[in-house]
C-alpha cells in the first residue's frame, strides 16, 4: 500500500512538471515568440519588415513630418538596419516608443530594436533587459531659456520652474545637479515633447531641460524662429545615446551593433553613398573590400557569421550614405556642429572610434 502511494505521488509530480514546463512555452504575451526569446532575426526575416521604436516629437533624431513621413539621425539608422537585413531601407515600421513604454516594447517583443535617443545607463543595462550597442551621438543635458530671460547660467536657477519630460534620466538628473548646487526650484513634469513645447511657449516655467541635441532641435523648429531661445552654456550629465535590443540575443545584437560600426568604419575609410558602387567594384584595398563583403586580389569575401548577407554594407552605405552623410543630413541642419566634438571620427580628435571589420 505504502509503495503504492509513492508512486501515484511520483506521478503526479511528473504531471506537475509537465504542465510547467508547458505553460512556460507558451506565448501568452500578444508579442513574436521567437524575438522574446533570442532569435530575433529569424523573426525580423520571416516577418519581411523591422519593427523600430522612434521618437516623433523630437526635430533631427525622430520627427513625425506633415505628409506622414519620419525624419532624423534615429530614423537613418533604422533603415540602415533594414537595409543590412532585406537590402532594402523601407522595409521597416516605424513603432512610436514613448519614454514610459519604450523598455516595455523592447522586452514584449512589440519592437525589434529601439532607436529613439535613449541613453546607456548601469540600470536600464542590467534591470532593463536591454542590450546597448555603440553610442551613436554622445549628449549631454542642459537648459534653455527665452532670449530674453535674465537667466544665464543654471545657478541662476534658484526658485525657477523647470519644464522637464516625465521618467526619463533627464529628470532625475535635474534632481541630482539642483540638489548638488543647493538650489530650490519646481519641476514641471510632462509626458512628451509637444507638451513641454506647449508649457514653455506660454511662460509656464522658466526653463527647459533636455538633452542638448533635443533642445537644439525644438530651438530650430520654434514657431518664433532660433534666435527666440538661448541654450545655457552648463553640461549637467553624460548622455551616450544608441539603439538597444533585447539582452540575451546576440546575433541580433551583433546585425545592429555591426551596421553602426560599418558606417563609422565607411566615413574612415571614405566609402559613401556616391561611390559605394564604384568601390566595391574595385576596391581600393583590403579594409574596403572587407567592410564591403567583395574578394580582394584573390581574397575570398570576409563572412563575419553574422546570418545576413557578406555584402550588406552596400547595401546599407547606398541607402543611407556614411556616418558623416548621416549627420550631416540630419544634425548639422539644427545647429549641431560636429568638427571639434566628441562626435567627430577619432582620426580628428572625436570619440567615433569603431573597432576593425575583419
Amino acid at each position: 500500500m505504502q509503495l503504492r502511494r509513492y508512486l501515484v505521488l511520483g506521478v503526479a509530480i511528473v504531471a506537475v512538471f509537465g504542465l510547467l514546463a508547458a505553460a512556460c512555452g507558451d506565448d501568452d504575451d500578444g508579442g513574436d515568440g521567437d524575438s522574446a526569446s533570442g532569435n530575433t532575426l529569424k523573426t525580423v526575416q520571416d516577418r519581411g519588415k523591422l519593427l523600430c521604436g522612434v521618437k516623433d516629437s523630437q526635430p533631427g533624431f525622430g520627427y513625425l513630418e506633415s505628409d506622414g513621413s519620419y525624419t532624423g539621425n534615429d530614423i537613418e539608422y533604422c533603415k540602415a538596419v533594414a537595409a543590412a537585413v532585406f537590402g532594402d531601407a523601407n522595409a521597416v515600421e516605424y513603432v512610436l516608443a514613448s519614454a514610459d513604454n519604450r523598455f516595455e516594447l523592447l522586452s514584449s517583443g512589440e519592437i525589434d530594436v529601439l532607436i529613439r535617443t535613449t541613453t546607456w545607463t548601469a540600470s536600464r543595462d542590467a534591470a532593463l533587459g536591454a542590450d546597448f550597442t555603440s553610442t551613436t551621438f554622445y549628449d549631454g543635458q542642459g537648459m534653455m531659456v527665452k532670449v530674453d530671460s535674465p537667466i544665464q547660467s543654471v545657478d541662476d536657477l534658484d526658485g525657477a520652474t523647470i519644464c522637464v519630460t516625465s521618467g526619463t534620466t533627464t529628470e532625475s538628473n535635474l534632481a541630482d545637479q539642483m540638489a548638488q548646487r543647493g538650489l530650490d526650484y519646481t519641476p514641471l513634469g510632462f509626458a512628451d515633447d509637444t507638451e513641454n513645447l506647449a508649457a514653455f511657449a506660454e511662460g509656464r516655467c522658466d526653463a527647459w531641460t533636455g538633452d542638448k541635441s533635443n533642445l537644439a532641435g525644438q530651438r530650430a523648429n520654434y514657431t518664433e524662429g532660433p534666435d527666440a531661445l538661448r541654450i545655457l552654456p552648463d553640461t549637467l550629465s553624460k548622455e551616450p545615446l544608441g539603439p538597444a535590443t533585447r539582452d540575451n540575443d546576440s546575433q541580433w545584437h551583433d546585425v545592429v551593433q555591426w551596421t553602426v560600426f560599418g558606417l563609422m568604419t565607411a566615413e574612415e575609410l571614405g566609402v559613401t553613398a556616391g561611390n559605394v558602387d564604384d568601390m566595391a567594384a574595385n576596391p581600393p584595398n583590403i579594409a574596403v573590400a572587407r567592410l564591403l563583403g567583395v574578394g580582394f586580389e584573390g581574397a575570398e569575401p570576409a563572412d563575419f557569421g553574422l546570418g545576413i548577407d557578406v555584402d550588406f554594407m552596400q547595401d546599407v552605405i547606398a541607402a543611407v550614405g556614411n556616418f558623416g552623410e548621416i549627420y550631416d543630413r540630419t544634425l548639422a541642419p539644427i545647429g549641431l556642429d560636429r568638427a571639434g566634438s566628441v562626435n567627430d571620427l577619432w582620426t580628428r580628435g572625436g570619440l567615433i572610434y569603431p573597432p576593425p571589420m575583419r
